[in-house]
């Protein structure tokens, strides 16, 4: 964002925003402003006789004041109008005019520089519009455009809406609704993805390389990046700067430069090694000499207190303003193995460092940094990238995984991460990137006790087991410590996966045969071969044998093969006789001989030093399997949904109170009618003779309820009455009701229509600081409220989601018909809680949504009660606007 002296009245700052450029550039955006006037004036005298014919559609070379003036004084509601900046000039301008005040159609317009075409800032303006304008209320974009002027409209038809055109009197009259359909979410999230991969390939693929506060003293920061650029033989122009070194100066062999700006020819990533009091200067310097990508490896930011966090605050507000990418501050470096590149620009010793390989590495901290590489190269396992984003003030493991999704030389990735600040677009790119390739997680928690200082991060209400579930949504493999990481990844990198959960186990030890068996129990694989047992003194060539013979069998998927020696170490013939066998089929293997952990010299066979630990990386690689293997689903497009009307519902609420409030009964009934949600009707009642009026109105058989809050979380049944179907019942029900709560000063009875008999269940959903809206799922009562058997899932949800949400939860059985019991009607299950995840995915005021209690039951589904609590909407971490967030 940027820094501005005064903002205008009713200044929407929530719609600045930080972008990826098609080219990998950061761009930003934010509302127009008074101010702006001497930059439009400049930007339209920079723009061609063509460009400005195209706009306005006259030849205007000086735009008047009153024009000017009516274009930056706007009032953000029914005149909007954004502003692209790169390095604080203009690059674009997006508008929209409502028609008529409040309408619901717009005219939209733009107007790129020329110097910034074919970068795709119209698309992104589009956008932010469309975003901005459904937000509001607009429906339906119209534009005026000449028929030569194909970029605008080229803009409208590559954004994925159905756009309809009519020619009329030598202008093309273009029109277009701006809900999000399939096509145009899919066509932003591969213009995000192309974007954004690009960025990060750039800094990966530098083809020149500054170290700035490169020392001649050993033992520095500075003096080691340098040493490790140069030991590893990077393949592109190396230069190192010190202000404090004499010009020319060779250092480590190359000549030294005061500042970056004296490079010739300019340079493409700048690693960042002085004092943090002096980075920002730096970092101006960069921007002056034209460098794309920073690396800061300086500590002293925000994990050092409040003065580093100004630092940050500042290192951020330039790198943006610049157009540059960071990785750090507080970053142990970058590697890239490409034998084309040959880049560690980190602080990781050669010794340290693993050979070229296809395993994504990310880490945040540097300390854990050294720790994961030095064991991926024990391991013999290779990688192609490694990067440590240290604070995460802005690249993070959400970037590099758009950049793996198109990476042919990573075949898995592995990820460190000590936070996470936008678990949404994680889990959209993880889910598919692990379609892909295999996504191993460690992350051991999001509470605010395992988040490192310095790093950006929002505040989260969520349990850690509803993390856990978001992970196992987007098929990402979750381990608990980097031993397991690696386990995992020496299994995928080097074996086929599993084509199912049965498994033979061979070994010359019962023990080691048992201990395999009971692990591969408590992972839920199958044993369909042995153990099998040869003597312990037993040959190579029998043990080869046993091995060939479970491998043939077709009844198995996976072996696993453990061999102790008879003498203290192990045989290689022993080693070699597996990998001969195992690599003559299509199954995997994983291999305990005692002692061994890592890739065998020859064929790369995952080995583990106890069978549990191989099965543990078995049964997850056996996991991933299956959920590549399955259908995802299709994203839920519930029939009979009113957006508007819903918004239009909580707008009016949050006007009676703008910090937050409880929806009453006729708004809660009205914002789920608008996405098909029927809420039975409760009559509250004073006295018995209104009990009697209510029952008439109602009509059938009725149940009497206290409503109190007081009595919400008392256990027993003894504040509801069933079964009332005649009016002196009802009369003694109400009077006997009202003597049991008056004496605990509980106030409130109300009547309902009495639902058919069935399974009580709970749905409910929050909006997350974090992770934005998050729906539950459970059998109410003692389930819920005591066991806390509850399944969440994070929408956007797919049919598939829904349907394993619900089977998903222990007390499924009750659903499927328990002891004899008539199944419920799942398929109206599943729609109710695909139109509650629609609806609070669409409307980020609803605080909190809670349908309670709704029976399901063999007919159908009844909705009996229903609590809304609103609030202003919170920026979710995955807005709609592309927004560029860690």
């Amino acid at each position: 964002m940027t820094e501005t002296a005064e903002l205008p009245p009713g200044y929407p700052q929530e719609w600045e925003a930080d972008v990826v450029l098609s080219d990998g550039m950061v761009a930003h955006v934010r509302p127009i402003r008074p101010d702006d006037t001497e930059a439009i004036h400049e930007f339209h005298a920079g723009q061609s006789e063509e460009s400005i014919y195209l706009r306005f559609f006259a030849p205007i070379k000086r735009l008047s004041d009153k024009d000017v003036h009516r274009f930056t004084h706007v009032d953000y509601v029914d005149r909007v109008a954004l502003v692209m900046t790169i390095r604080d000039k203009l690059a674009g301008i997006g508008r929209y005019d409502r028609l008529e005040p409040g309408g619901t159609v717009a005219e939209v317009a733009f107007n790129v520089s020329d110097h910034h075409q074919g970068r795709g800032i119209g698309s992104v303006l589009l956008e932010h519009l469309a975003d901005i304008g459904r937000e509001g209320g607009v429906r339906r974009f119209v534009a005026d455009v000449l028929p030569q002027n194909r970029r605008m409209i080229g803009v409208f038809r590559d954004a994925g809406y159905e756009v309809s055109h009519e020619f009329d009197d030598g202008v093309i009259a273009v029109a277009f609704d701006i809900l999000p359909t399939d096509e145009s979410r899919a066509v932003r999230m591969s213009r995000e993805h192309r974007s954004e991969a690009r960025s990060v390939r750039q800094v990966l693929h530098p083809r020149s390389v500054a170290v700035i506060g490169a020392s001649r003293r050993t033992g520095t920061v500075g003096r080691a990046l340098l040493n490790h650029i140069v030991e590893g033989d990077f393949a592109g122009d190396l230069y190192a700067v010190n202000s404090r070194a004499d010009a020319g100066t060779p250092l480590c062999g190359l000549p030294s430069h005061r500042s970056v700006c004296e490079i010739e020819g300019g340079v493409d990533l700048a690693v960042i090694a002085v004092p943090a009091a002096d980075v920002l200067a730096t970092v101006d310097e960069c921007a002056d000499a034209g460098v794309k990508a920073l690396v800061v490896a300086s500590e002293g930011f925000a994990e050092a207190g409040r003065e580093g966090e100004r630092l940050q605050r500042g290192l951020l507000l330039r790198a943006r303003r610049y157009g540059m990418r960071v990785l750090g501050p507080n970053s142990f470096g970058l590697i890239n193995n490409d034998p084309q590149i040959r880049l560690n620009a980190s602080i990781a010793a050669p010794e340290h460092l693993p050979g070229h390989g296809s395993l994504g590495l990310f880490a945040q901290s540097g300390a854990l940094g050294i720790a994961v590489l030095a064991s991926a190269a024990r391991r013999g396992l290779g990688i192609s990238t490694f990067a440590s984003a240290g604070n995460r003030v802005d690249i993070s493991g959400n970037d590099l995984m758009q950049y793996w999704l198109d990476d042919d030389a990573t075949s898995a990735v592995g990820l460190y991460l000590e936070s996470m600040g936008n678990p949404r677009k994680f889990s959209r790119i993880a889910r598919k990137l692990s379609s892909i390739k295999p996504v191993i997680v460690v992350k051991s928690g999001v509470g605010k006790y395992g988040t490192p200082r310095g790093h950006r991060v929002r505040s989260t209400q969520e349990r850690p087991e509803a993390f856990a579930q978001m992970l196992k949504q987007a098929g990402v493999i979750r381990v608990e410590n980097t031993h397991q990481l690696f386990d995992v990844a020496q299994l995928v990198l080097n074996q086929p996966l599993p084509r199912g959960r049965r498994v033979a186990i061979v070994t010359n030890s019962d023990a080691l045969g048992s201990l395999a068996a009971d692990a591969a129990a408590s992972w839920d694989l199958e044993i369909a071969h042995g153990p099998t047992t040869v003597s312990a003194e037993a040959q190579v060539d029998q043990f080869r044998t046993a091995v060939e013979e479970a491998l043939a069998d077709d009844t198995v998927d996976s072996l696993i093969a453990c061999f102790i020696p008879p003498v203290a170490q192990i045989d290689p013939e022993v080693v070699h006789a597996v990998e001969q066998v195992v690599a003559g089929h299509e199954k995997p293997c994983v291999a305990t001989f005692l002692g061994m952990r890592g890739l065998t010299d020859t064929t790369g066979l995952p080995t583990y030093p106890m069978p549990e630990d191989g099965v543990r990386a078995l049964a997850a690689a056996t996991r991933y399997a299956e959920w590549r293997r399955s259908d995802r689903g299709t994203r839920v497009r519930p029939e009979g949904v009113s957006r508007g009307t819903a918004h239009a519902v909580v707008v009016g609420a949050l006007a009676r109170d703008p910090r937050g409030v409880d929806l009453d009964a006729d708004e809660v009934s009205a914002l789920l009618a608008a996405y098909g949600i029927s809420v039975w009707p409760t009559v509250h009642v004073g006295t018995d003779a209104e009990a009697v009026e209510a029952y008439r109105e109602l009509g059938g058989t009725v149940v009497m309820k206290a409503t109190s809050a007081l009595l919400k979380h008392q256990p027993g049944q003894g504040w509801i009455r069933t079964g009332l179907r005649h009016p002196k019942a009802i009369g003694a029900a109400y009077r006997d009701l009202d003597a049991v709560l008056r004496p605990l000063g509980a106030e409130g009875i109300a009547l309902q229509r009495m639902a058919p008999s069935g399974i009580a269940v709970e749905i409910h959903s929050s909006e997350d600081a974090l992770f934005g809206p998050v729906v539950g799922f459970g059998v109410a009562g003692i389930p819920v409220d005591l066991l806390g058997d509850v399944a969440h899932r994070f929408p956007p949800l797919t049919d598939v989601d829904i349907v394993d949400m619900v089977a998903s939860i222990r007390a499924a059985p009750m659903l499927d018909g328990y002891r004899g019991a008539m199944p419920v009607d799942h398929a109206a299950l599943y729609d109710l809680i695909a139109r509650v995840s629609v609806l609070t995915d669409d409307h980020p005021e609803l605080a909190h949504l809670r349908l309670n209690p709704v029976i399901a039951h063999p007919d159908g589904i009844e909705v009996l009660g229903a609590e809304v609590h609103v609030a202003p909407a919170p920026t979710r971490t995955d807005a709609e606007r592309r927004t560029m967030l860690s």
